[in-house]
C-alpha cells in the first residue's frame, strides 16, 4: 500500500547504503587526481568482497576479513601501477580487464572453496557489531529520538561512521596538506611537479595505494555488513556509480560525497518503491523500478559532464624529460 511508503525509512537506508559508494568514489578521487584513470573500482570491490567474506568466515573475525581485503586490493593496485606508471600502458583497457577478470575469478574461487554455486556461507555472528547510543531506556520511549538515535545516527557499524568521517578528513588532506598539494600538482602538470622535485611515480603509487585501501573497504562493507555473504557480481555496478559520483563532484571529496548520497538515496527509493501501489498509476513494474538509479546516472552524466573539469594530466602517461 502507498501508506507503507515512508520517507524516514528511505533516509535510514540511504545512510546504510552510502558507504559502498563513498569508499569507492574516494578511491577514484585519489587515483584520478594523481592522473591515473581508475576503471578497475568494480573489480577491486569484488576481489576484496570475496576475500573479506572468505577470511571472515574462516576466522570468525570481521577485522581480519577487512585486513585480507585490503591486502588483495593493494596487490591489484600495485599491478595497476606497474602497468599504468612503469609500462605506460593503456589505463582504460587495463581497468576493464581487471573488472572482467575479477568477475570470473571470484566466482570460480568461491565455487571451488565453498561449493555453493559461487556463493560464500552466511557469516552470521562474525559480522560487525552495531553501535548504539547509551541511555536507550530513556530515549527509546520518545518516537522522534528513537528514530534519530536508534536508526538514523545510531544502529550502524564502525565502517559507516568511518565513511562519513572521511569526508572532512579527505577535504583537508586534498586541499590543505602537503601530500594533497603534491597529488594535485602531479595530476595537473606532472612535468612542472617533476621540475619542482616531486617524484611523480612515487606520488601516483601512493595515491593508488590509498585508493586501494578505500576500495577494499567498500567491498568489505558490501560482503560483511550489508549482505553477510559473498555473491557473484554482488558489486552490481556500484563501482561505475562511484565513478559517476566522482565526476558529479568534480573530483572533490565533499561534492563527491554529495553525489554518493544522491545515488544512495535513489537506490533506497528504488527498494522502497517495489511492491508499493501508488495512486492513479498503481503498482510500478519491478523492472522499471530497478532502472531508477541508472536512469539518474545517465541524467547526471548528461547534465554534469560538460561542466566537470578533469585533472589535465588524467590518463596521460608521464615520460620524464631529459
Amino acid at each position: 500500500m502507498f501508506e507503507d511508503f515512508q520517507f524516514s525509512t528511505i533516509l535510514v537506508a540511504t545512510i546504510r547504503s552510502a558507504p559502498i559508494l563513498l569508499f569507492a568514489a574516494f578511491a577514484g578521487v585519489f587515483a584520478e587526481r594523481s592522473g591515473i584513470i581508475d576503471l578497475a573500482l568494480e573489480g577491486k570491490m569484488l576481489a576484496s568482497a570475496f576475500v573479506a567474506a572468505a577470511c571472515t568466515y574462516a576466522f570468525q573475525n570481521p577485522y581480519l576479513g577487512v585486513a585480507a581485503g585490503i591486502l588483495v586490493s593493494c596487490c591489484i593496485v600495485l599491478l595497476q601501477g606497474y602497468v599504468a606508471i612503469n609500462q605506460k600502458g593503456n589505463q582504460l583497457v587495463f581497468g576493464i580487464a581487471i573488472n572482467i577478470a575479477m568477475s570470473g575469478l571470484t566466482f570460480v574461487l568461491a565455487q571451488y572453496f565453498f561449493q555453493l554455486g559461487g556463493r560464500s556461507p552466511d557469516l552470521g555472528a562474525a559480522r560487525f557489531a552495531v553501535f548504539n547510543f547509551p541511555f536507550a531506556d530513556w530515549w527509546s520511549t520518545i518516537p522522534a529520538l528513537n528514530w534519530l538515535l536508534g536508526k538514523f545516527l545510531g544502529g550502524h557499524t564502525i565502517l559507516v561512521y568511518l565513511a562519513f568521517a572521511l569526508i572532512p578528513f579527505l577535504h583537508w588532506l586534498m586541499n590543505h596538506s602537503r601530500f594533497g598539494l603534491r597529488l594535485r600538482a602531479v595530476g595537473e602538470n606532472p612535468h612542472a611537479a617533476d621540475a619542482a622535485g616531486i617524484n611523480v611515480a612515487q606520488t601516483r603509487y601512493l595515491a593508488l595505494l590509498c585508493g586501494g585501501v578505500l576500495c577494499s573497504l567498500s567491498g568489505a562493507y558490501l560482503a560483511i555488513v550489508q549482505s553477510g555473504f559473498f555473491l557473484r557480481d554482488m558489486s552490481a555496478g556500484n563501482g561505475f556509480l562511484a565513478l559517476t559520483a566522482m565526476v558529479f563532484g568534480n573530483w572533490r571529496p565533499i561534492q563527491t560525497a554529495l553525489g554518493c548520497l544522491m545515488f544512495g538515496f535513489f537506490a533506497a527509493l528504488q527498494i522502497q518503491m517495489e511492491g508499493v501501489a501508488f495512486p492513479i498509476v498503481g503498482q510500478i513494474p519491478g523492472s522499471l523500478i530497478q532502472m531508477l538509479p541508472f536512469v539518474v546516472t545517465v541524467i547526471v552524466l548528461a547534465g554534469v559532464m560538460a561542466k566537470s573539469v578533469a585533472p589535465k594530466a588524467l590518463g596521460v602517461p608521464f615520460v620524464k624529460s631529459r
